[in-house]
């Protein structure tokens, strides 16, 4: 029976299966593209590694106040056995005043010296940074503001939600579901500062995501293993028409009807997992930190891989996605001892797999000569309640709030210091949204945040805005946080 060339398509797509995932696109993936005057090729290297810390990271237990008022945060906590004892916590003194410590296992190797090392060698050279209280915000927001919210101008979309904010974390669209990201807008309007290459600027080791989602680039997704089996790719379809095979029936066929879009847009896919599979099937790079054998140590190895073998691949800018889930803590967040590195309660125990795998991405960043030029951040769906929810080790949590925290860290960065303003631990302050159990209100927004990462990276000035639409909002445009 003769077959039509859909059919055809259609059967033989089938047939190759990949662990990458290649996406792409707003809205079936080639709308909408993002037409701009774009940078010229780069002549230096950069990368923007995310990592995602999914589920909404409790603040309140990450940084935490060691002056007057750590009486207050005990008081809050201390009764439910959700505080940090004060003896436990690792002191920090950041340029920008007060004392702070941060959670015991952001540095594991402190109270347990055969531990791995964590953040606090990378603070001390000044070299990480902590964002406070940011969040997602449709303009400058106060208490009140949020409260008598006039005219629908200072709420963002579906607050508390874990799939609203986990898109507007990515997306920075803060008054309707996003459909592209901020990292895949920035791609769109940076993607000349590659040149010519082959595989796209944003790669994920956390399969696809909406972060890099771009109107008109694509990411690919890959896995932690070798980088000549990170694809997978393979074929089971007929063998004259195997993609493997220059000339074969399925590569002639990639290229006709170029002009429907739906065919062009599955085309460009394709092709992009074939290329991708072609220039990875190579030998390991030498490694010299030692990662943890984690799901974040494996995600960072990878990216130090790539990161290794930039100039084989021909890359001057990349984007890469990581992520660590299980940071929504109603329950277990903490343990009677958090100084054990993985006996610690749910959140202690992230924090443990975290701090080890990006203080041996960066220690590797160092040793490859290539500190200044990648930068680390971390975003999160949101904070959490500073009001307990249950008590008891095992049994005690915390609610889906709004601001949170972030770290920063690399070469580049201004460390050593605290961005943003930190809230006043107390149920019903100024920086509490009126719900009294403590859901800050952001000082800081993720456009500021993106912005500030974005204008490092090489996105052109008059762009910002096209990226960050709510950018225009706040006074400040430029956080400070990288040199």
């Amino acid at each position: 029976m003769t077959k039509t060339r859909r059919q055809f398509l259609r059967d033989t797509a089938c047939g190759l299966t990949a662990a990458a995932m290649v996406n792409s696109l707003d809205r079936l993936s080639i709308v909408n593209a993002m037409v701009q005057q774009q940078p010229e090729v780069a002549s230096d290297y950069k990368a923007l590694v995310c990592v995602f810390l999914s589920g909404g990271s409790d603040c309140n237990n990450m940084v935490v106040p060691v002056d007057a008022e750590y009486a207050s945060y005990n008081t809050v906590r201390g009764p439910s056995g959700l505080a940090i004892p004060q003896s436990a916590l690792l002191p920090i003194n950041p340029a920008s005043g007060r004392q702070f410590g941060l959670h015991p296992n952001l540095s594991p190797e402190v109270a347990t010296p055969a531990q791995a090392a964590g953040l606090l060698g990378p603070w001390n050279q000044g070299k990480l940074a902590i964002l406070a209280n940011y969040g997602s915000l449709l303009r400058p927001t106060t208490k009140a503001q949020y409260q008598s919210n006039v005219g629908g101008a200072f709420r963002p979309y579906q607050l508390f939600s874990h799939s609203d904010q986990v898109n507007q974390q990515m997306s920075s669209i803060v008054n309707t579901t996003g459909q592209t990201g901020w990292g895949g807008r920035v791609a769109d309007n940076t993607g000349s500062l590659n040149g010519v290459t082959i595989l796209p600027m944003s790669l994920s080791v956390a399969g696809g995501n909406l972060f890099e989602t771009g109107a008109s680039t694509r990411q690919i997704a890959i896995g932690t293993g070798s980088l000549a089996s990170v694809l997978s790719l393979s074929w089971n379809g007929p063998a004259s028409a195997n993609p493997f095979t220059n000339g074969s029936g399925f590569r002639q066929l990639l290229g006709f009807d170029r002009g429907q879009t739906l065919i062009r847009g599955a085309s460009d896919t394709t092709n992009t997992a074939l290329s991708a599979d072609l220039i990875l099937n190579q030998p390991d790079p030498t490694i010299t930190a030692t990662f943890p054998g984690t799901g974040l140590g494996n995600q960072l190895k990878q990216v130090a891989k790539l990161i290794k073998i930039k100039d084989t691949l021909g890359m001057k800018r990349q984007i890469f996605f990581c992520s660590l889930g299980g940071f929504d803590t109603h329950t277990n967040e903490t343990a009677t001892d958090p100084t054990q590195p993985n006996n610690a309660g749910a959140q202690g125990n992230l924090l443990t797999q975290f701090s080890q795998a990006a203080r041996a991405f960066y220690d590797e960043m160092g040793a490859q000569g290539n500190s200044n030029s990648v930068t680390l951040f971390t975003i999160s769906d949101f904070g959490r309640t500073f009001q307990p929810s249950g008590t008891g080790a095992t049994a005690v949590g915390s609610d889906h709030a709004w601001g949170s925290h972030a770290f920063i860290m690399g070469g580049a960065v201004l460390g050593g210091t605290l961005y943003g303003a930190y809230p006043t631990l107390a149920l019903n302050s100024p920086d509490d949204d009126g719900g009294n159990r403590g859901r800050w209100v952001p000082t800081t927004s993720i456009d500021q945040y993106g912005a500030t990462l974005a204008a490092w990276y090489g996105l052109p000035a008059n762009l910002l805005t096209t990226v960050f639409p709510n950018l225009s909002k706040f006074p400040t445009q430029n956080l400070g946080f990288l040199g």
